[in-house]
C-alpha cells in the first residue's frame, strides 16, 4: 500500500501524523509526505521521504503585518479573534486552491492507495477525490479550527472541484483524532481514536537533565512561533516569575538567535537550545506553554500540570480544556499574563495542589488506553481494501479514473 501524506505549509502541523507514519511503514507500506519547502526539514527528521511541492511559504507572513512594534497577537486580537479564524481559513483554502495542479502532478505519478491530510489541508481530500481512492484527516489535537474551517473551504474550493469532476469538496473516509475525549471541543466532528505519541524533532538527550538545580523543575516553552511574533517580553516576564518560587528550577527553550534578548535573568533558571520535549518532560513536574497543540499534547501524554498562556486562535481552547478537567491553569489576558506575581501564583499551586497532579496523570492514562498508531494502521489497511473492491464491484478501472479525472492546469 502506497499512502501520500500532506500537510500545510507550517512545519508544526506535521508532526502529529509522524507515529502513524512510522507505523505504515513498519507494517510495509510506503510513505510519502508531500509539501512546501517549510515543512521538508521536519519530514527528514522524523526519517521520512518526502517530495517538494511549491516554494517557501513563510507563514508568519498571514499576521506580521497586523502586529505593531513590540504587540503580540493576544495584544492585538484579544480573545475573540473570530475574524483571524476566518482569514485564516480563507487563507489556506485560497493556499490549497493555487497548489492542487501540482499535488495531482505528484500523485499521479506517484499513484497512492490512500491520502493522509492534516486538519486544515484541504487539498488532501480533493486529490484523493480526483484519484478515487480514500482520504484521512489527521488532527493535530483539540480542534476548534476544521469544523468551522470546512465550510468556508467548500466555497472557495468548489469551482476547482467542479471542474475536476468532483461534486464538491470531497468528506474524508475517516477523522482520526488524538485528543482525549474529554478535552476535544464540543462540537468537533467525531473521529476515531488514535493514542497521541509525542514527536517533537530528533535530538539527544542531553547532559542536563540528570543535574537538577533545585527538588522541583518546570518546562517553560513557546515555541518559535510565539517568541518571533513579538512574544520575547512574554517570555521575560514569565521567567521573573520564579524569582521567589522555593526550591524550582525553570528549563527554558529558545533558539540560540534569540537568547541575547533574553536580559538578566534569575539564578533559578535555565536556559537550553531547542530540545524535543519527549527528551525531558519526565524530569519535570509541572510545563508553562502557549497552547499549541504539539505542546499541550506532549505535556498531556507526559502527565504533567499545564500552565497555558494563549496568545491565538485554537491556543484559546486548549487552554480551556486543560483547565476545564483540573489538569492545568489558563491566563488569557495579556496584562495578567505578564504579571510576574499573578504568573508564580499560578505556578506555585500547580506544584502544590495534588489536585492538579491527579487529573494530569488521569490524563495520561487515558491517552496510554488509546488505540496505538499500529492498531489504526491495520484498520487502514482493511479501508483501502474495502475501496478497491468496491471501485472494482462498480466495474471501475482505476487508471481509467486517474486518466479521466479532467485538466489541472
Amino acid at each position: 500500500m502506497r499512502v501520500l501524506m500532506m500537510t500545510t505549509p507550517m512545519p508544526t502541523h506535521l508532526p502529529p501524523m509522524v507515529p502513524l507514519a512510522w507505523a505504515l511503514r513498519a507494517a510495509g507500506h510506503e510513505v510519502l509526505v508531500a509539501g512546501q519547502p517549510d515543512v521538508q526539514d521536519m519530514a527528514h527528521a522524523a526519517g521520512l521521504d518526502s517530495v517538494c511541492v511549491g516554494g517557501w511559504f513563510h507563514h508568519n507572513d498571514w499576521l506580521e503585518p497586523y502586529l505593531p512594534p513590540g504587540v503580540r497577537p493576544l495584544q492585538a486580537l484579544g480573545r475573540d479573534n473570530r475574524m483571524a479564524l476566518a482569514g485564516n481559513a480563507k487563507a489556506v483554502a485560497v493556499h490549497a486552491r493555487y497548489l492542487i495542479p501540482a499535488y495531482l502532478e505528484v500523485a499521479r505519478d506517484w499513484r497512492p492507495d490512500l491520502v493522509v491530510g492534516e486538519q486544515l489541508d484541504f487539498a488532501a481530500p480533493v486529490v484523493a477525490g480526483v484519484l478515487g481512492v480514500p482520504s484521512v484527516r489527521h488532527r493535530w489535537g483539540v480542534d476548534p479550527l476544521s469544523g468551522p474551517a470546512r465550510p468556508i473551504a467548500e466555497v472557495f474550493l468548489d469551482g476547482l472541484c467542479r471542474r475536476l469532476g468532483l461534486d464538491g469538496l470531497p468528506e474524508p473516509a475517516l477523522v482520526l483524532d488524538p485528543c482525549p475525549p474529554v478535552l476535544q471541543v464540543p462540537d468537533a466532528a467525531p473521529g476515531t481514536p488514535i493514542r497521541f505519541v509525542p514527536f517533537n524533532g530528533r535530538g539527544t538527550r542531553p547532559e542536563w537533565v540528570r543535574r537538577r538545580r533545585a527538588a522541583r523543575r518546570v518546562c517553560v516553552t513557546f515555541g518559535q512561533q510565539t517568541l518571533l511574533l513579538n512574544g520575547m517580553p512574554l517570555l521575560r516576564h514569565v521567567l521573573a516569575a520564579f524569582d521567589g518560587l522555593p526550591d524550582t528550577e525553570a528549563v527554558v527553550t529558545v533558539d540560540p538567535s534569540l537568547q541575547p534578548r533574553l536580559g538578566d535573568l534569575p539564578d533559578a533558571v535555565r536556559v537550553v537550545d531547542p530540545t524535543p520535549l519527549s527528551l525531558f518532560l519526565d524530569t519535570c513536574d509541572a510545563i508553562v506553554h502557549h497552547g499549541g497543540c504539539g505542546t499541550a499534547m506532549t505535556a498531556t501524554a507526559a502527565g504533567l500540570p499545564q500552565l497555558v498562556l494563549p496568545q491565538i486562535m485554537d491556543q484559546f481552547a486548549a487552554g480551556d480544556a486543560v483547565a476545564a478537567v483540573g489538569a492545568g491553569i489558563g491566563i488569557e489576558r495579556a496584562a495578567d499574563q505578564d504579571d510576574p506575581r499573578r504568573v508564580r501564583e499560578a505556578l506555585g499551586a500547580l506544584l502544590a495542589e495534588d489536585g492538579y497532579r491527579a487529573a494530569a496523570a488521569e490524563l495520561a492514562s487515558v491517552v496510554r488506553r488509546m488505540p496505538s498508531p499500529a492498531r489504526v494502521a491495520a484498520d487502514l489497511e482493511q479501508l483501502v481494501a474495502g475501496s478497491a473492491g468496491a471501485a472494482g464491484s462498480a466495474g471501475i478501472d482505476e487508471s481509467e479514473r486517474t486518466e479521466e479525472s479532467g485538466c489541472v492546469s
